[in-house]
């Protein structure tokens, strides 16, 4: 085990020696504990981070060296990706007490094989098959919706787990290996040799349940959280104003719901880009929601049609299971019974028979005339797929309709990892374009997925019942969908999302990352977007933007959002602020177990983040165990400067 002498020299600055014994590594991300109701899962380090000698993983069989034979234990393991496998996590995890910790170096390009750390079977227990209901469909009995899944993120580690990208540190540390680990012809290495510390300690342990209780019990004036309930907002809006002051039913009202998800995941904490799995379904509707203004103020169907973007799905349904909580709870805007049908961008899939559903699929056939999309239904009798609808389902037969690009199993190679990025969803650009150009380059994902909005846009107009004459006036903005992309998957910066957003939080963007302890980026700026595709301009003062009422006679001004926005008029830098009027709204994304203080919950999602305090790593050359000791009995120095 290695260990360190902090001495205070005269003459010598300590910033100055550390600087000459470390190198601090940038770019790390690691993998953080999760807890649910029954168990923990992730990573960590201990108190005062993990220390091992450096060992770069050059084969699987090369494990031996740091499980069995290497003689300076514990080791810090570096990882090319391709070895970032189930089978050699497994080893290393069993053989615990001689490894310190992993290092990952993500690659600059997409590895050639699938590689999906969810479980194969996703959210199996809280969707709408169980035991209790349709026990044959349970479990994926039927379908193994995610053949690739390899569950290493539902394992748990008892060391630190990072994540690096492939730049100069990683090169320091490559050569730092070679220059003093690595083994040639058989020799041991000899000291000093290269180690490295990661520091990702977790306050919580074994369970919610606990890390909840001990939230409760903390006495101090300054009371420390040791975990937070997964949460954020989902995201809704409605094609008519509903008031929303007066929870629960209301009369003569029927809205079809239409839903997609906001939230992804991967192994390592914010490396989530969710570009196929999340971003290509809610950039869908997004499209088709602004495909639907004019048409649905010019010749309104019968019924509002209900944009929805649920947060937390990955985790147990955490924001459609809340929704459906709070319209059986009457704190909804509606509830469950003014819900005519859903239409979810998922997978296009059938459930039972209900009346409306063989309407609902011929929908999709006469919205999809004229554009080069089919929609097939599946040639054989099999339950949904992970979806927000199932919370619906379970609540009460409500007729659905699920949209994907798939019948049985996931296409998506990546679902859930790091590399369900733009390059996958093949959102490329020509090369030596500007950031402004790719902004406004139409990529062919981006003509595809207009061609889905519109479908799903022209649905949505007839299954609210819209005319069919009016479904050729009713079509998807490439210009938008690209954009949308582009901010999502490549830039958040740019200066499109700067226009839609206040000032005060355009100077965040691609800073506030994916946490769940406050409102996320994706919700905040979708929230925006969804304003300013759906809403509209009222020619008045930014100071009067938000006492704006829909009309003289209104009586609630709160059914409608006004929001003041800032952009730079033409050939302007000079920000104006102009006034948006919506009916955008925010409602809770956390799951219900956590206002009824139930934490081991069956039904609703029990997931909890643990806190930390630092999250760092640093390489260093270290010296013999008897080194070290005999420099408790002499006088120090200055170390020389160790280069890399």
């Amino acid at each position: 085990m290695c260990f360190f002498l902090s001495l205070s020299l005269a003459g010598v600055g300590c910033n100055s020696v550390e600087k000459k014994i470390y190198v601090h590594l940038n770019n790390t991300v690691p993998c953080v504990r999760l807890l649910n109701a029954t168990h923990q899962i992730g990573c960590q380090s201990s108190l005062s981070g993990n220390v091992g000698v450096l060992h770069v993983l050059e084969s699987e069989e090369n494990l031996d060296w740091v499980l069995k034979t290497g003689p300076n234990p514990p080791y810090l393991v570096i990882l090319e990706s391709p070895l970032f496998t189930r089978p050699i996590m497994m080893k290393l995890k069993n053989g615990s007490s001689r490894v310190a910790g992993v290092a990952v170096v993500a690659p600059n390009a997409n590895p050639p094989k699938g590689f999906s750390p969810h479980t194969t079977c996703p959210n199996e227990n809280t969707g709408v098959y169980t035991e209790e209901y349709d026990p044959a469909f349970a479990h994926c009995n039927v379908t193994m919706w995610n053949p690739l899944g390899n569950g290493l993120s539902y394992e748990e580690y008892d060391f630190p787990i990072f994540s690096m990208k492939d730049d100069n540190d990683t090169q320091i540390i490559r050569q730092c290996y070679l220059d003093h680990n690595r083994a040639v012809n058989g020799s041991t290495p000899q000291y000093p040799l290269c180690a490295m510390q990661l520091y990702s300690h977790m306050s919580a342990v074994t369970d919610t349940a606990t890390c909840m209780r001990r939230n409760d019990i903390n006495f101090s004036i300054s009371p420390e959280m040791v975990c937070d309930p997964l949460g954020d907002y989902n995201v809704w809006a409605s094609t008519r104003p509903i008031n929303n002051t007066a929870k629960g039913h209301k009369m003569f009202e029927s809205v079809v719901i239409a839903a997609a998800r906001l939230d992804s995941r991967s192994f390592f904490f914010d490396i989530a880009p969710g570009a196929e799995s999340g971003v290509s379904g809610f950039v869908t509707l997004l499209a088709a929601a602004q495909a639907l203004r004019n048409a649905t103020q010019e010749a309104q169907p019968n019924r509002t049609i209900l944009y929805t973007f649920f947060q937390g799905e990955t985790f147990d349904y955490i924001g459609s299971s809340r929704m459906v909580y709070d319209m059986q709870s009457n704190q909804f805007a509606v509830d469950l019974d003014n819900v005519h049908s859903v239409l979810e961008i998922g997978q296009v899939c059938i459930v039972n028979s209900f009346s409306n559903l063989c309407v609902l699929l011929k929908t999709l056939t006469t919205a999809s005339r004229g554009l080069n999309v089919s929609v097939e239904e599946p040639g054989f009798s099999q339950p949904l797929p992970p979806s927000s609808f199932q919370r619906f389902l379970r609540a009460r037969p409500i007729p659905g309709v699920v949209i994907e690009d798939h019948q049985s199993a996931f296409t998506n190679r990546f679902y859930e990892s790091m590399y369900d990025n733009a390059e996958y969803l093949n959102v490329s650009y020509p090369t030596n374009m500007t950031p402004e150009e790719q902004l406004e380059f139409v990529t062919e994902t981006a003509k595809a997925l207009t061609e889905v909005a519109t479908m799903v846009a022209r649905a949505l107009y007839i299954q609210a019942g819209g005319a069919e004459t009016q479904l050729s006036s009713i079509n998807a903005d490439p210009q938008t969908v690209t954009r949308m992309l582009y901010g999502f998957l490549v830039r958040t910066n740019n200066s499109w999302f700067q226009q839609l957003i206040p000032s005060d939080l355009a100077s965040h963007l691609g800073k506030l990352g994916h946490t769940f302890l406050k409102i996320s980026e994706p919700t905040l700026l979708v929230q925006y977007l969804l304003a300013n595709l759906t809403g509209s301009t009222p020619n008045i003062t930014q100071d009067n933007c938000q006492n704006q009422r829909e009309d003289e006679e209104d009586k609630e001004s709160k059914h409608v959002r006004p929001k003041a926005l800032n952009t730079a008029p033409p050939n302007s830098t000079q920000r104006e602020g102009y006034c948006v009027r919506s009916t955008v709204r925010l409602s809770k994304a956390l799951s219900p177990a956590f206002d009824l203080r139930d934490y081991t919950s069956t039904n609703f999602s029990t997931w909890t983040e643990s806190r930390w305090k630092s999250i760092k790593g640093r390489i260093f050359l270290v010296a013999s165990h008897d080194l070290e000791a005999d420099m408790l009995f002499s006088a120090g120095r200055e170390p020389a400067n160790a280069t890399y």
